[in-house]
């Protein structure tokens, strides 16, 4: 113990803990090297600092004086030691950092790589844009729906055969992920008194999925109801549309069709995009391609929403977006849509 050695003992081990230090600072290499010495010699349990504590044992006024001082100065110069090899230590590594980290400002700069619209997207909001300057407006829904309006209001009650059309996501006996938007246009029906010109453009589901179809995909219906709305207005818009979307020269044909909704219904037909109506495997050799579906509101639909069927009348049509898509972009596959191969999303 300190208190045990003489004056001349303790001067002695105070020059054996300097040489010590010398010996110790000249082969710290790293500031995690410095921090161990610091701790050995400065710290709370250091070699000077235990020094410093020991003062207090020697019984001699003059001999503490003078050990006081010789202390003081082997801890000033351990404490200025310390310090400055620190600042040699951290000057190098920001030479090594400027060496390692430098930034040649002669290189060209990197390009920033910008997203893009989906092409679904693209194809919705040009879609939307064309309807709108027709002067419909937009309506939405939800997507998890009752079965009433999704079925029963569109005249499709549960043993109808037309909902074997529709392979339906049951979330109960009541309620289903919509097979269509039409649901849009009972709820809007229901609300609001004719006039109407609307569509009503969102995501629907079915239990089906090929290259063709998937489980999750895209509808925009459209609806026009007043008090003299006739066949002719419904082909003057869908034409209008179509030639907007697809070309002013694109052939278009309508086709009598089923629909439990609609009544008369009529298929849309575009000359074949592929082979230019010359006949291919696309459109099996007829040169059409099914576009989308249409035709006047069944009089039943006006009753269930409310509506007078003897004074109003209306149309009502809806397309697939991801099936106008493939046909503006001559797509065969639909699951390029969703397979996130930025090869195929970075041509829109």
């Amino acid at each position: 113990m300190d208190e045990l050695l003489s004056p001349e003992q303790l001067l002695s081990s105070l020059t054996q803990i300097e040489e010590a230090f010398r010996s110790d600072i000249a082969k710290v290499a790293t500031l995690a090297d410095l921090q161990q010495v610091r701790a050995k010699y400065s710290g709370k349990k250091g070699l000077v600092t235990a020094k410093m504590k020991a003062l207090s044992s020697v019984p001699d006024p003059v001999q503490k004086k003078e050990f006081g001082r010789r202390i003081n100065e082997l801890k000033n110069f351990v404490e200025d030691s310390l310090k400055g090899r620190e600042l040699l230590l951290k000057e190098g590594e920001q030479e090594r950092r400027l060496l390692t980290e430098k930034i040649d400002i002669t290189l060209p700069g990197k390009s920033v790589q910008f997203g893009r619209t989906h092409p679904i997207n693209q194809v919705l909001s040009e879609i939307k844009d064309i309807f709108v300057s027709m002067g419909f407006g937009i309506e939405d829904g939800p997507e998890v729906e009752l079965d009433h309006y999704n079925f029963e209001a569109l005249n499709i009650p549960r043993d109808h055969p037309a909902r074997d059309m529709q392979d339906t996501f049951y979330i109960s006996d009541d309620v289903v992920l919509r097979t269509h938007t039409s649901p849009v246009q009972v709820r809007v029906m229901e609300k609001t008194k004719p006039p109407l010109k609307i569509i009503a453009p969102g995501k629907v589901y079915r239990c089906d999925a090929d290259v063709s179809h998937t489980a999750m995909f895209h509808q925009v219906e459209g609806l026009m109801v007043d008090t003299d709305v006739s066949f002719g207005d419904l082909k003057g818009v869908l034409e209008l549309f179509i030639r907007s979307f697809f070309g002013k020269d694109t052939p278009v044909r309508f086709r009598p069709s089923y629909f439990p909704f609609t009544e008369p219904s009529a298929e849309v037909d575009i000359g074949c995009v592929f082979c230019k109506g010359a006949g291919c495997r696309v459109c099996k050799t007829t040169g059409w391609l099914e576009v989308l579906g249409s035709g006047l509101v069944n009089p039943r639909v006006f009753e269930m929403t409310g509506y007078d069927p003897a004074r109003y009348s209306g149309f009502a049509f809806g397309m697939g977006v991801e099936r106008m898509t493939m046909l503006k972009y001559s797509i065969d596959d639909i699951r390029l849509f969703y397979e996130n191969d930025l090869r195929f999303l970075r041509q829109f």
